[in-house]
Protein backbone atom coordinates (compact mmCIF):
# COMPACT_ATOMS: atom_id res chain seq x y z
CA UNK A 1 0.00 0.00 0.00
CA UNK A 2 1.04 3.64 -0.70
CA UNK A 3 -0.28 6.85 0.64
CA UNK A 4 0.30 9.84 -1.23
CA UNK A 5 0.91 12.86 1.07
CA UNK A 6 0.48 16.27 -0.90
CA UNK A 7 2.25 19.24 0.90
CA UNK A 8 0.46 22.21 0.32
CA UNK A 9 0.68 24.16 3.69
CA UNK A 10 3.30 26.11 2.89
CA UNK A 11 3.29 30.13 3.47
CA UNK A 12 4.20 31.07 -0.03
CA UNK A 13 6.33 33.66 1.68
CA UNK A 14 8.70 34.34 -2.09
CA UNK A 15 5.39 34.34 -3.91
CA UNK A 16 4.18 36.67 -1.65
CA UNK A 17 0.41 35.67 -2.65
CA UNK A 18 -0.80 31.64 -2.25
CA UNK A 19 1.02 30.24 -5.32
CA UNK A 20 -1.00 27.20 -4.85
CA UNK A 21 -4.31 28.74 -6.10
CA UNK A 22 -2.51 30.43 -9.04
CA UNK A 23 -4.12 28.85 -12.07
CA UNK A 24 -1.82 26.70 -14.72
CA UNK A 25 -3.89 26.12 -17.93
CA UNK A 26 -7.26 27.13 -16.22
CA UNK A 27 -6.32 24.60 -13.48
CA UNK A 28 -5.67 25.87 -9.81
CA UNK A 29 -1.88 24.32 -9.35
CA UNK A 30 -2.67 22.31 -6.49
CA UNK A 31 -6.04 20.60 -7.91
CA UNK A 32 -3.75 19.69 -11.12
CA UNK A 33 -1.49 17.99 -8.33
CA UNK A 34 -4.64 16.04 -6.82
CA UNK A 35 -5.93 14.88 -10.69
CA UNK A 36 -2.22 13.40 -11.36
CA UNK A 37 -2.22 11.70 -7.66
CA UNK A 38 -5.79 10.58 -8.10
CA UNK A 39 -5.56 9.00 -11.25
CA UNK A 40 -2.31 7.00 -10.07
CA UNK A 41 -1.85 3.98 -8.42
CA UNK A 42 -1.85 5.78 -5.40
CA UNK A 43 -3.77 4.24 -2.83
CA UNK A 44 -4.51 6.24 0.28
CA UNK A 45 -4.68 9.92 -0.33
CA UNK A 46 -4.03 12.26 1.99
CA UNK A 47 -3.55 16.30 1.19
CA UNK A 48 -1.93 18.72 4.43
CA UNK A 49 -3.40 22.13 4.03
CA UNK A 50 -3.00 25.69 5.67
CA UNK A 51 -5.88 27.25 3.69
CA UNK A 52 -9.29 26.66 3.64
CA UNK A 53 -9.79 27.42 -0.39
CA UNK A 54 -7.13 24.50 -0.64
CA UNK A 55 -9.24 22.36 1.44
CA UNK A 56 -12.74 23.02 -0.76
CA UNK A 57 -10.59 21.81 -4.08
CA UNK A 58 -9.48 18.40 -2.04
CA UNK A 59 -12.72 17.90 -0.58
CA UNK A 60 -14.02 18.25 -4.06
CA UNK A 61 -12.17 14.73 -5.23
CA UNK A 62 -13.17 13.36 -1.80
CA UNK A 63 -9.49 13.26 -0.13
CA UNK A 64 -8.43 12.78 2.83
CA UNK A 65 -7.66 16.77 4.54
CA UNK A 66 -5.37 17.54 7.41
CA UNK A 67 -5.08 21.03 8.82
CA UNK A 68 -1.72 21.98 9.38
CA UNK A 69 -1.52 23.99 12.47
CA UNK A 70 2.10 23.93 12.73
CA UNK A 71 2.78 25.48 9.13
CA UNK A 72 5.06 28.00 10.62
CA UNK A 73 7.86 25.40 11.81
CA UNK A 74 8.84 24.74 8.35
CA UNK A 75 7.78 21.58 5.84
CA UNK A 76 8.84 18.72 8.56
CA UNK A 77 5.35 19.87 10.11
CA UNK A 78 3.90 18.90 7.08
CA UNK A 79 5.57 15.76 6.88
CA UNK A 80 5.03 14.70 10.28
CA UNK A 81 1.19 15.43 10.22
CA UNK A 82 1.41 12.96 6.82
CA UNK A 83 2.96 9.84 8.10
CA UNK A 84 0.46 10.03 11.25
CA UNK A 85 -2.73 10.37 9.52
CA UNK A 86 -1.23 7.67 6.75
CA UNK A 87 -2.55 3.73 6.96
CA UNK A 88 -1.05 2.22 9.72
CA UNK A 89 -0.49 -0.61 6.85
CA UNK A 90 1.18 1.81 4.27
CA UNK A 91 4.48 0.04 2.96
CA UNK A 92 5.74 3.40 1.59
CA UNK A 93 4.92 7.34 1.76
CA UNK A 94 5.19 9.36 -1.25
CA UNK A 95 5.60 13.28 -0.52
CA UNK A 96 4.02 15.18 -3.46
CA UNK A 97 4.19 18.96 -3.61
CA UNK A 98 1.52 20.95 -4.80
CA UNK A 99 3.17 23.46 -7.09
CA UNK A 100 4.69 20.75 -9.13
CA UNK A 101 1.62 21.52 -12.27
CA UNK A 102 3.22 19.55 -14.78
CA UNK A 103 3.88 16.18 -12.91
CA UNK A 104 1.29 13.40 -14.55
CA UNK A 105 -0.24 9.93 -13.04
CA UNK A 106 2.39 8.09 -15.44
CA UNK A 107 5.53 9.57 -13.36
CA UNK A 108 4.00 8.56 -10.09
CA UNK A 109 3.16 5.21 -11.58
CA UNK A 110 6.76 4.70 -12.43
CA UNK A 111 8.10 5.89 -9.70
CA UNK A 112 5.57 3.59 -7.82
CA UNK A 113 6.89 0.20 -9.81
CA UNK A 114 10.18 1.01 -9.12
CA UNK A 115 9.16 1.10 -4.82
CA UNK A 116 7.52 -1.87 -5.54
CA UNK A 117 10.83 -3.44 -6.24
CA UNK A 118 13.42 -2.11 -4.41
CA UNK A 119 10.88 -1.92 -0.84
CA UNK A 120 13.53 -0.42 1.71
CA UNK A 121 14.56 1.81 -0.19
CA UNK A 122 14.06 5.73 -0.92
CA UNK A 123 12.95 6.54 -4.75
CA UNK A 124 13.94 9.69 -6.11
CA UNK A 125 12.80 10.99 -9.64
CA UNK A 126 15.85 12.79 -11.38
CA UNK A 127 14.56 15.46 -14.02
CA UNK A 128 17.53 16.79 -16.63
CA UNK A 129 19.94 15.57 -13.65
CA UNK A 130 18.44 17.50 -10.78
CA UNK A 131 16.62 15.77 -7.81
CA UNK A 132 13.06 16.27 -7.51
CA UNK A 133 9.44 15.45 -6.17
CA UNK A 134 7.47 12.70 -5.31
CA UNK A 135 9.89 10.95 -3.69
CA UNK A 136 8.92 7.32 -1.62
CA UNK A 137 10.19 6.68 2.23
CA UNK A 138 9.70 3.32 2.59
CA UNK A 139 7.65 2.60 5.79
CA UNK A 140 11.05 1.42 7.80
CA UNK A 141 11.45 5.09 7.52
CA UNK A 142 8.82 6.37 9.61
CA UNK A 143 10.20 7.09 12.70
CA UNK A 144 13.22 9.20 11.15
CA UNK A 145 10.09 11.08 9.29
CA UNK A 146 8.76 11.94 12.61
CA UNK A 147 11.92 13.21 14.12
CA UNK A 148 12.49 15.71 11.02
CA UNK A 149 12.52 19.21 12.17
CA UNK A 150 12.49 22.77 10.78
CA UNK A 151 11.78 23.24 6.90
CA UNK A 152 13.72 21.30 5.13
CA UNK A 153 11.70 17.55 4.53
CA UNK A 154 13.35 14.42 4.25
CA UNK A 155 16.18 15.62 2.31
CA UNK A 156 18.40 14.83 5.05
CA UNK A 157 17.28 11.01 5.38
CA UNK A 158 17.68 10.75 1.86
CA UNK A 159 21.77 11.95 2.06
CA UNK A 160 22.37 9.90 5.35
CA UNK A 161 21.27 6.92 3.31
CA UNK A 162 23.60 6.79 0.81
CA UNK A 163 23.07 3.25 -1.28
CA UNK A 164 19.64 2.80 0.39
CA UNK A 165 18.29 5.61 -2.39
CA UNK A 166 17.27 4.75 -5.75
CA UNK A 167 17.41 7.63 -8.12
CA UNK A 168 14.45 6.63 -11.28
CA UNK A 169 15.11 9.45 -14.37
CA UNK A 170 12.43 11.02 -15.39
CA UNK A 171 12.24 12.12 -19.77
CA UNK A 172 9.82 14.71 -19.73
CA UNK A 173 11.86 17.49 -17.42
CA UNK A 174 8.70 19.51 -17.38
CA UNK A 175 7.29 17.44 -14.77
CA UNK A 176 10.36 18.64 -12.53
CA UNK A 177 8.74 22.12 -12.35
CA UNK A 178 7.77 23.35 -8.98
CA UNK A 179 6.86 27.19 -8.89
CA UNK A 180 8.25 29.18 -6.42
CA UNK A 181 7.93 32.98 -7.07
CA UNK A 182 6.00 35.22 -9.54
CA UNK A 183 8.80 35.24 -11.96
CA UNK A 184 8.80 31.55 -12.41
CA UNK A 185 5.09 31.40 -12.65
CA UNK A 186 4.97 34.43 -14.95
CA UNK A 187 7.57 32.38 -17.18
CA UNK A 188 5.68 29.41 -17.26
CA UNK A 189 2.48 30.89 -18.73
CA UNK A 190 4.17 32.44 -21.62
Amino acid sequence: MITGIILASGLSRRMDKEKLLLKVKGIPMVERVIRAAQSSQIDELILIYKRDEIKEIAKKYGIKTVYNQYANEGQSAAVKLGVKASHPDSDGFMFLVGDQPYLNSSTINKLIDVFKKVKDTIVVPIYSSIRGNPVIFPSALKDALLRLEGDCGGRRIIESMGDSVKLVTIEKSIEGTDIDTIEEYERELH
